[in-house]
């Protein structure tokens, strides 16, 4: 039985994604990405299925997932935001999430700030403030002046908040004060849910902590090039749908 047939037999199936990279290809412009329509039709059959659970797991903050993934209050499909830090399930009205500390809050506008100061004249450059931290984005900056960047904020952040977690990926450079990782998002999201299976798909290199957290049974997509711990890798967000729209065929026969 291959590893697709056997997640289509598992009792609950929890199939967790990254969203950029993965369900929609990566954009300059990080609000104008979208779910390819092939991956929207493939999710939509698996979330409509008995026993089947459906999650969308990144780095974006909620309500930014929220809005690239064009989610409403009506969907079926689960959301962890800011790499699991904040969550929303079926019928919830609001995410999940414990309180701030008001000095960490204080700290990351100050940190907002600066580093937006220290950018401003890096063409290409600009600074995210995220619900729990910021990042760095450098795809449209010169490599030189990129790598010099990141070591100003580096430096920045080491001076100021040496204790917040470090994230890089593909041009950004990540800090949040909250440390959760989507490891742990998908671990919640499958003993919340009772999950027996998860396929857990995702690009980057913030993905890999999920993909290694799998146990037997599970099944890590990676999608695009590069090493992974993975056990299956796909060429492209097109190539994971059609490989989820097998998976949503192969459970509805089960």
């Amino acid at each position: 039985m291959s590893d697709l047939e056997s997640l289509a037999h598992t009792p609950r199936l929890l199939v967790a994604l990254d969203f950029d990279g993965t369900l929609s290809p990566l954009v300059d412009e990080p609000m104008s990405a979208r779910m390819i329509p092939a991956a929207r039709r493939a999710l939509d059959a698996l979330a409509a299925l008995p026993v089947t659970d459906v999650a969308l797991v990144s780095g974006r903050s909620l309500a930014d997932l929220r809005v690239i993934s064009e989610h409403t209050d009506d969907s079926l499909f689960h959301l962890a935001g800011s790499h699991g830090a904040e969550t929303w399930h079926p019928g919830a009205r609001a995410g999940e999430g414990d309180a701030d500390d008001p000095a960490d809050r204080q700290l990351l506008s100050e940190l907002v700030a600066e580093s937006e100061r220290i950018i401003a004249d890096v063409d290409g450059a600009w600074v995210e403030p995220k619900a729990f931290g910021l990042g760095l984005h450098t795809r449209l900056a010169r490599p030189e002046a990129a790598q010099a960047a990141q070591r100003e904020i580096d430096a920045l952040m080491a001076e100021r908040a040496p204790g917040w977690r470090r994230r890089t990926g593909r041009d950004i450079l990540e800090f949040a004060f909250r440390h959760e990782g989507k490891d742990q998002a998908v671990a919640a999201l499958r003993e919340r849910l009772g999950a027996t299976a998860v396929l857990f798909a995702g690009d980057d290199v913030t993905d890999e902590d999920a993909l290694r957290s799998l146990g037997e049974g599970d099944l890590g997509v990676h999608v695009g090039a590069g090493d992974s711990a993975a056990s299956v890798s796909v060429e492209d967000p097109a190539a994971l749908a059609a490989l989820l729209d097998r998976l949503a065929r192969l459970r509805a026969q089960r």
